[in-house]
């Protein structure tokens, strides 16, 4: 329950901001520029924050990080509700997406030190809970606020539900997992050495690309296509809504897949041609190409789990996912950065599209070789 919990925590910070960015840039006189900043800023803490959770997890340990990194998040998130101008919403904003950061990264050796035989299951059920927790933070945040009559109590929920994930992590303290072997620890920098470690972290980036570029510019595809403002949006809700279901099959599925590579490729294959769809019929079948790019996101709790499953250590597992997932949420930045340059540079959405499939397709390429059954330190002894 506490990683379910900690699960549900790493995306409300992010799903709440968009659904009332209007109202909030209205009261904080916040411009343009900073509103960007604001919506650049998760991929940027994902990133820069994430590759340190290794160090911060060798020094004070695994469940005191937990329990660290929910408190960050409440206390940013807490901070952000009450700012009275736009650069101090900003700041808390990234504080809070620091914690959720680290919290990133635990995630997967969480998993692989508590359910060692349960991985793709609890893994895939955590995937589940962060999709779900960026879906009910964007669904409830309005209500909230237009019940309370301010955009700030709907904001401030979510401050509440890192405080209570917070209770239970605090019990766990006492028994902390540590290094077994401090003087061999495996490092985020050693990993370079990896080839598994590069292929995951660009074949996570390149589904991140397709999360983030969704989230940024599939309703505006829809709208430029002659749908209405609300019907996009809720083509969205579907792609978003899937991913839950989806993640919750994919133990079953892994099980079926026994390591090969029809799986990955499976991802990349429904993932473009739900972009193709939207491209060249997007008013035909538009909830049918929803249902695809939400199918495809199923990518996103496999890699996870695939992270846990491909180390032997909970040692190397934290830096694993600390390289894979800071490295991985910089080239995200390319899903959304890139699809709104090229729509900009052609005039057109051929073009973005036409990046996301080749971006869809590189999941099918990497994820070929992140399914054989390689160990990460199993590449570093053979250096």
């Amino acid at each position: 329950m506490c990683i379910i919990l900690l699960a549900l925590n790493l995306r409300a910070s992010v799903g709440s901001v968009g659904v009332v960015l209007n109202d909030i840039r209205g009261d904080l006189d916040m411009s343009a520029t900073t509103a960007g900043a604001l919506t650049t800023l998760p991929v940027i803490c994902f990133a820069v924050v994430g590759s340190l959770a290794n160090t911060i997890v060798r020094a004070i340990g695994l469940h005191t990080t937990a329990a660290a990194s929910t408190a960050v998040v409440a206390l940013g998130l807490g901070a952000r509700t009450f700012a009275e101008g736009s650069g101090l919403f900003l700041v808390a904003s990234g504080v809070a997406l620091a914690g959720c950061a680290i919290g990133n990264v635990i995630l997967p050796p969480l998993v692989k030190v508590h359910f060692p035989d349960r991985i793709a299951v609890v893994s895939s059920i955590a995937g589940a809970a962060i999709v779900g927790g960026a879906t009910l933070s964007a669904a409830l945040t309005v209500p909230i606020a237009e019940a309370t009559g301010d955009w700030r109590w709907g904001l401030f929920a979510w401050a509440l539900l890192a405080v209570v994930t917070l209770l239970p992590w605090l019990r766990l303290i006492r028994q902390d997992v540590r290094s077994t072997d401090a003087a061999t620890p495996i490092t985020v920098g050693e990993l370079v050495h990896a080839p598994l470690a590069w292929m995951m972290a660009v074949c996570f980036g390149a589904q991140a690309a397709q999360a983030y570029a969704q989230f940024g510019w599939f309703p505006a595809i829809l709208e430029d296509a002659g749908l209405s403002d609300a019907y996009a949006g809720s083509m969205l809700a579907i792609v978003t809504g899937i991913g839950i279901p989806a993640a919750l099959l994919l133990p079953a599925v892994i099980g079926w897949s026994r390591d090969r590579a029809w799986l990955p490729w499976s991802f990349a294959v429904v993932t473009a041609a739900g972009w193709l769809g939207v491209l060249w019929w997007p008013t035909v079948a538009p909830w049918a190409w929803a249902v695809m790019l939400g199918l495809g996101g199923a990518a996103f709790p496999w890699v996870l789990t695939m992270i846990a499953k491909r180390s032997r250590t909970h040692e190397g597992t934290v830096a694993l996912s600390g390289f894979v997932q800071g490295l991985g949420y910089l080239i995200a930045a390319l899903g959304p950065f890139g699809t709104g340059l090229l729509h900009d540079s052609t005039g057109g959405w051929g073009a973005p599209v036409a990046m996301l499939v080749a971006l869809a397709l590189l999941i099918g390429v990497l994820g070929t070789y992140v399914a054989r059954p390689i160990m990460v330190e199993d590449q570093l002894q053979a250096r």
